[in-house]
């Protein structure tokens, strides 16, 4: 059993913190502030690299 768990052990913790954060409803919290984030680091992307992103939009659009 020593081994099993050692073995396991970060699974096991993250499968009984999965099951917390479903019975808690804590996803609808978690899953907007990783939109947040991820929010936040694409338009730091986009201010960063303007041209860059623009010439890609329009790429794209030229695709279309």
């Amino acid at each position: 059993m020593g081994e099993f768990w050692r073995q396991y052990k970060g699974a096991i913790i993250g499968v009984l913190v999965s099951i917390l954060i479903l019975c808690t409803r804590l996803y609808n919290l978690i899953l907007g502030l990783v939109l947040i984030i991820v929010g936040a680091f694409v338009g730091n992307y986009v201010q960063q690299n303007k041209d860059e992103v623009k010439d890609r939009i329009k790429k794209l659009v030229d695709k279309m």
